[in-house]
């Protein structure tokens, strides 16, 4: 072939920043042959737009997020648990070190008891009669169908026998309710020979504190509701759940390490995680940066202002993510039923289980920890290590 000529405005131009920006790895995958690992197809086929996103995301997390001196708060928005994410993803999560702290909406909570308690869930279509669903004592949560009476009836029930309990009548932070909560989980799970199942079940046994940042705004609310007014006292405070939680963001700093946001979906939850910063910083004068690592996968827009769509830039400016850690964080745009199976899977395979840090063990030590150092900040008076 002969040579190509080009004009001289293209030759004579300087271009001093070109091989930066083609260094990248060469969009050139090879063919598919059905006996890749999942892994690597991550690794070699997902190089483009929202693709690459869920692939640098799983190289987030596997890489440095999970690395032994980093604390990982999960968050869970959406109705993940009645699609099977709790039990395929959440526990396995937990299981092996990968998750030490939660915070979920109560829902998802909610709906992670019914594996539990041997209560059917139903892959189902979102075309269908709801009236008609309605009459037949059918419920749907878009394509996932259960029984009016034999899942969420039973699931209520069998919940109102467990909050009856006497240690549930004293004053309490949500880590402790839900603690208490998944330790009857477990009992009946173990009784239904359903094994590791239930998200709060397998945080109760690996000692991962969760918390929901709404909690009446659930059937687990509702429950307590009806109880309360049949004369049975509950006193959540979920003003401590909010210094709870900060103590774990600074207690993973002043221990030498890093602190990373794993956000499926938005919403509440989000927001109550990433919270910790301004309260360390605002609320106690506690000098920090902001999270180390953010990895968010949102199907939500960042022009409607809404925090689900809130990007890691914006929340620098809220001193919610270090600005020195943009490089290490990451959107992808994505449904969540999509992407968290592909992130576990992926973590799995790519990185060994870590040692269980158990924080809900820790959570008097880290809370009183914060509580003297920002204290001091604001009275120059020790505090008395007390929520």
């Amino acid at each position: 072939m002969s040579e190509m000529k080009l004009p001289k405005w293209v030759t004579n131009k300087k271009c001093p920043r070109k091989n930066k920006y083609l260094a990248g790895k060469k969009v050139a995958p090879n063919g598919l042959t059905g006996k890749e690992s999942l892994p690597d197809v991550i690794d070699q086929v997902f190089l483009a737009y929202n693709g690459a996103r869920l692939r640098e995301g799983c190289e987030l997390l596997a890489t440095k997020m999970l690395q032994p001196d980093v604390t990982v708060g999960l968050t869970l928005a959406g109705a993940l648990t009645p699609a099977g994410l709790g039990r395929s993803c959440v526990v396995p999560l937990i299981k092996a070190g990968f998750v030490d702290w939660i915070v979920a909406t109560g829902a998802n909570l909610y709906h992670d008891m019914h594996f539990a308690f041997d209560c059917s869930l139903h892959v189902g279509t979102p075309h269908v009669n709801d009236a008609d669903l309605r009459s037949n004592g059918v419920v749907r949560i878009y394509d996932v169908l259960l029984d009016f009476t034999d899942c969420l009836m039973r699931t209520d029930h069998i919940l109102a026998e467990i909050l009856k309990k006497p240690e549930f009548r004293k004053k309490m932070g949500l880590a402790e309710f839900h603690n208490h909560l998944g330790r009857y989980v477990a009992k009946i799970e173990e009784e239904n020979n359903q094994k590791d199942v239930s998200i709060l079940a397998a945080a109760y046994r690996a000692d991962v504190p969760v918390y929901t940042s709404s909690p009446g705004d659930s059937t687990i609310g509702m429950v307590i509701a009806k109880l309360s007014a049949l004369g049975y006292e509950f006193n959540i405070d979920p003003f401590l759940d909010v210094n709870e939680t900060s103590s774990y963001v600074l207690a993973a700093k002043r221990s030498g390490g890093k602190h990373a946001v794993l956000l499926m979906g938005g919403g509440s939850p989000k927001n109550f995680m990433l919270q910790t910063e301004p309260q360390l910083q605002e609320s106690f004068h506690i000098e920090e940066a902001g999270q180390d690592y953010f990895l968010q996968v949102t199907d939500a827009r960042p022009d409607t202002g809404g925090l689900s769509g809130a990007t890691p830039s914006e929340a620098v400016s809220w001193g919610k993510v270090d600005p020195l850690a943009l490089p290490n964080t990451l959107v992808c745009y994505a449904d969540t039923t999509i992407v968290m199976p592909l992130l576990t899977h992926y973590a799995l395979a790519r990185h060994k289980p870590r040692k269980l840090r158990r924080l809900y063990a820790k959570r008097h030590e880290t809370l009183k920890m914060m509580l003297d150092e920002g204290v001091a900040n604001l009275t120059g008076k020790k505090s008395k290590g007390k929520p």
